[in-house]
């Protein structure tokens, strides 16, 4: 392990991951557009033809949401950072970050196995960020807060683990399916519940 030296608190990491996650869903929505003065059956096509686009956006933004709600759960633990909670946090924000090229791809060439399988592979980086989070403060109480979460840190990195479980199969899954690979992504759903209501139990 590398030496842990404790270098202030967290909330300035915090507010900097805010403003990473609330960018990128911003720049979600630049690429929407239709072209001025069309007629009526070609104005409709252009809205038929955005389609695609709120699809992929209403799923990037489902998991930036839940990306960002998972960070701030995680450092409402943390009570001092170190170098390396900081790198792999910036790690995991230089991904969140990238989220809106891979959805471009999803929505502009979605047919195609290798958009899926870049989009699958960015969420998969994402949540394995996030997870290598929670293994350096389960292994560095001094850096927790007093109170840790109620499930423990072992079934929070399962949850973690399960996403990223899911999305690098799916990568493969998509070289070789296509979009059904994306099928992958909702059995993840009765597994997250479970997990969920273990949780609860624990509190």
């Amino acid at each position: 392990m590398w030496n842990s030296i404790p270098d202030g608190g967290p909330e300035r990491l915090v507010a900097l991951a805010d403003g990473v996650f609330a960018i990128a869903l911003t720049l979600l929505v630049l690429d929407f557009s239709v072209p001025r003065d069309l007629d009526s059956p070609d104005y409709a096509d252009a809205l038929r033809e955005l389609l695609p686009n709120l699809a992929a956006y209403a799923l990037s933004v489902l998991v930036l949401g839940a990306f960002w709600r998972e960070h701030r759960r995680i450092f409402g633990y943390v009570r001092q950072v170190d170098g390396q909670l900081i790198t792999l946090s910036i790690l995991g924000l230089g991904v969140a970050a990238l989220l809106p090229f891979p959805t471009k791809l999803l929505s502009e060439y979605g047919r195609e196995p290798e958009s899926v399988a870049v989009y699958a592979a960015t969420v998969a980086a994402l949540g394995a960020a996030d997870l290598a989070v929670v293994l350096l403060l389960a292994r560095r109480p001094w850096l927790r807060a007093p109170a840790g979460p109620p499930e423990g840190f072992r079934l929070f990195a399962v949850d973690l683990a399960v996403t990223v479980v899911v999305f690098v199969a799916s990568v493969h899954l998509a070289l070789a399916y296509g979009q059904g690979a994306m099928w992958l992504w909702l059995l993840m759903a009765p597994v997250k519940v479970g997990i969920g209501r273990r949780a609860q139990r624990a509190r």
